[in-house]
């Protein structure tokens, strides 16, 4: 029976390992990013965007379970995509006031135009044919202003509208509305005709016909101007190829280049150099863009009237142009332009463009090849549809360049001459410095095979005229010429201790003591000038076992002026310490605050004055002091954690380990709720510098309760408190009144009980002054002034599917084991 209870227990945890497995190891760096769906991409932002997270912090948290870094940019960049997707403008309407989607359902127009939006900003975005982001621009408006003076050559039409005045010996105004007839009705004349009419052929004509009734127009008394008010709007369709073809509702002051705008001008496969503007069954006028594109001129851009239509066929030839020019894309030259042409489309070659020779892949009857075309080809090859033209960079070295670079007074590159040598290089280079390291120059040369080789020059032999040292240099020539400061280590020597400005300063020759003092600022005064030390560095080139590690010099000065004129020579690296003087004190100032006589700031009077006798320097406490909640505001010094505390008396540093200790408990605690929940307890209470002191025991005479005080502590004895603060995971977080007795269960329900995420166990109460009780032997005591902190109970992980199932099949197998064992 023990060997199947042992079986038994064996499977069970196996059982449990198995599940600690699936629940604790939740490794994600199997996940490709390419495979996941937009939903699944979007979920995962919408549950880190709940969560508070960034987009930094999403990825970051991945990478913590397994995500690669690959995976994380690859990521990054589908969250960036996704978020840019919900910036949609809207675009010139055409004629249809509903469109209808995929599924033949007819949808409202602004969401059909949404969608137009969204392919029009990415075709622009990713044509490369010249001229697409003119037409395609979502960000510009193409229309024709309105504002303008009526043109002379302007054709009247129905729907448009005429403004009349008669000025001089007679003043009259008419707004004479074109009728669908085509005619005009002016008082005391009648109809007359002017549709098919041209402003200045309208206004001959109302004029004849109104100088009958009005004879001042003959002899020039009353003048007649003729003008457009509300202008007609016309309809024009675009065919071919035409990125949004259709019929369109423009304004009749509108041209052919509006039209074309309104409709996303020609498609990938239109041709932007024979725009056919066709009306009444007859081209009337072609259009060829490329003089606007690369000249800004527009010739043929006539003004658009009623019926129009607009064709684009498709381009004839097509070439593209890739490589270092100005603006490389694609192209459409025409029959009589040159491959010269083409490369002023493409806005010429850029600075650093190889501009001799220009490389073409052509496509042939049968196979594609490659040509070169010279720079003197340039204005006579014709483009043939298909070339692809590579635009080379120059090469990365240069013709004829020497460099000199070390201690010349002009270092730097140097165009190479005929017969230039060393010497002349050097004079180019305005000399040698005086601290050249004459006894060895090198030139670095670049042999013919691109190796290189040093060629060792003496400075020494060359300046003195020795013409085998004067070599002759060739083409990427590198000469150094080292300084004797570049062959040293740099000299330095260093002071602390007690002066003004310690640290490092260089070291120059004959550097005495004096002048580092003065370097640093002169001494401070709290200076020790009885004995200064100089530690020395040691040089030894034996390899001889010693426990010394540098020489150290003392230097006895009677004052301070002697100090600052000693004429001690230092050594490169020397270490200069100048220390405090024997006895030497700095004012201690502490600070007490509240219910005292009199409240302020004093000066310790020696190192082991205590609270009670700051209390009695300070008048002693008042009849409303609150003695229990008394506290205690110390600045934990760095440099005393760094020192041990050595500073400190026995007593004090008891009295500092034991505020570390609690420190550190609350701060474990305070990051625990941190990371539980968004609505644990604020963290800025945890950290406190306050020592719980028990003043009511230290004014009754207690010694081990009366600490020693330090610079910058701050007393402060409150005033009678009458609350309680509870706060945390409570139904009502409030200040409740204080009941003598009523243990801490009472304030609890009086803020209305625990939350359901309420962590009773790790309730703690912080005192008026500071000190601070846990809950580990059952709820403390609650006393006036009291904080009462319920923090937030931990969220326990959910068991995944996988692991369920894994659970399943282990009680399957712990089940067959012991109906096996039990036959």
């Amino acid at each position: 029976m023990k060997r199947y209870l042992f079986l038994l227990a064996g499977l069970f945890w196996l059982f449990t390992a198995e599940v600690q497995a699936q629940t604790q190891t939740q490794d994600i760096s199997k996940v490709r990013v390419e495979q996941l769906s937009d939903d699944q991409v979007i979920k995962l932002i919408a549950e880190a965007d709940r969560r508070g997270m960034t987009d930094d912090q999403l990825l970051q948290s991945l990478g913590q379970r397994g995500m690669s870094a690959a995976e994380q940019q690859k990521l990054r960049s589908r969250i960036m995509a996704l978020r840019q997707k919900g910036g949609l403008a809207s675009k010139p309407t055409t004629d249809s006031a509903t469109s209808t989607d995929e599924q033949g359902r007819r949808v409202n127009d602004s969401t059909a135009l949404l969608d137009t939006a969204s392919f029009n900003k990415d075709a622009a975005d990713t044509s490369r044919v010249f001229g697409a982001k003119l037409f395609r621009n979502t960000n510009i408006r193409f229309q024709p202003n309105l504002n303008i003076p009526t043109p002379k050559n302007y054709i009247i039409g129905t729907g448009d509208e005429l403004l009349l005045d008669l000025t001089g010996d007679n003043e009259v105004s008419y707004r004479l509305p074109v009728s669908p007839e085509g005619t005009v009705n002016v008082n005391y004349i009648g109809l007359i005709s002017v549709a098919g009419l041209t402003i200045e052929e309208a206004a001959s004509k109302i004029k004849q016909q109104m100088q009958s009734t009005y004879p001042q127009l003959r002899s020039g008394s009353t003048r007649l101007s003729l003008t457009l008010g509300n202008i007609r709007s016309i309809k024009v369709t675009l065919t071919g190829y035409v990125t949004r073809p259709g019929t369109y509702t423009l304004p009749s002051l509108a041209n052919v280049f509006h039209a074309l705008y309104a409709s996303g001008g020609p498609a990938e496969k239109g041709t932007y150099r024979n725009i056919q503007l066709i009306r009444n069954n007859q081209v009337i006028q072609t259009i060829d863009a490329y003089d606007f594109l690369t000249k800004g001129v527009q010739p043929g851009n006539v003004r658009l009237e009623d019926g129009d239509v607009i064709h684009i066929p498709v381009f004839e030839r097509q070439v593209e142009v890739e490589g270092l020019v100005n603006n490389p894309g694609i192209f459409e030259p025409l029959a009589s332009e040159t491959l010269a042409d083409v490369l002023r489309f493409a806005g010429n070659f850029a600075p650093e463009a190889y501009t001799a020779k220009v490389k073409v892949l052509q496509i042939t009857d049968r196979e594609r090849s490659v040509a070169d075309i010279y720079a003197e080809d340039y204005s006579t090859y014709i483009p043939k549809n298909g070339d692809q033209y590579i635009i080379e960079e120059v090469l990365d070295r240069y013709a004829n360049r020497v460099e000199i670079e070390g201690a010349v007074f002009r270092p730097g590159k140097y165009a190479l001459t005929e017969g230039l040598t060393l010497r002349q290089l050097i004079q180019r280079a305005d000399g040698l410095k005086e601290d050249a390291f004459m006894a060895r120059a090198y030139i670095n040369r670049l042999k013919p095979d691109n190796t290189q080789e040093l060629i060792t020059v003496n400075l020494n032999e060359l300046m003195a005229g020795n013409e085998q040292s004067n070599h002759v240099l060739q083409r990427e020539d590198r000469v150094i010429i080292s300084s004797i400061f570049d062959l040293r280590e740099e000299y330095i020597v260093s002071i602390s201790g007690q002066v003004r400005h310690p640290g490092q300063f260089p070291y120059v020759e004959q550097m005495t003591l004096g002048n580092l003092i003065q370097m640093s600022g002169g001494l401070a005064e709290a200076a020790n000038i009885e004995v200064v030390d100089v530690a020395r560095r040691i040089r030894k080139n034996v390899n001889v076992p010693d426990s010394v590690l540098s020489e150290l010099v003392q230097l006895k000065f009677d004052s301070r002026e002697e100090a600052l004129q000693s004429d001690f020579v230092l050594e490169p690296f020397d270490v200069v310490s100048v220390q405090t003087s024997t006895g030497y004190q700095v004012q201690r100032m502490v600070r007490i605050e509240g219910e005292v006589k009199f409240p302020g700031q004093y000066v310790l009077l020696k190192k082991d004055e205590t609270i009670s006798d700051l209390i009695s320097r300070a008048g002693g406490v008042t009849e409303f002091a609150y003695l229990q909640g008394a506290s205690l505001q110390r600045n934990i010094s760095d440099a005393l954690v760094a020192q041990g505390h050595t500073a400190l008396t026995g007593q004090s540093r008891r009295q500092l380990q034991e505020i570390e200790r609690e420190q550190a408990e609350l701060q474990n605690l305070a990051l625990e709720n941190t990371l539980q929940s968004k609505d644990s307890v604020d963290t800025k209470l945890f950290f406190s510098n306050y020592v719980g002191i028990k003043l009511d025991k230290i004014l009754e005479g207690e010694k081990k309760y009366d600490i020693p005080l330090e610079d910058e502590d701050v007393i402060i004895v409150p005033r009678q408190l009458r609350t309680v603060m509870v706060r945390g995971q409570v139904l009502n977080p409030n200040r409740i009144v204080y009941q003598k007795g009523k243990p801490l269960r009472y304030y609890i329900r009086q803020a209305g009980g625990f939350t359901a995420k309420a962590h009773k166990r790790k309730t703690f109460v912080q005192h008026a002054n500071g000190s601070v009780e846990g809950s580990s032997g059952g709820y403390p005591e609650v006393l006036p002034g009291s904080e009462i902190i319920v923090p937030t109970k931990p969220e326990r992980e959910k068991i995944p599917v996988q692991a369920w199932v894994s659970m399943g099949s282990v009680v399957t197998s712990m089940a067959a084991v012991i109906v096996s064992l039990l036959k």
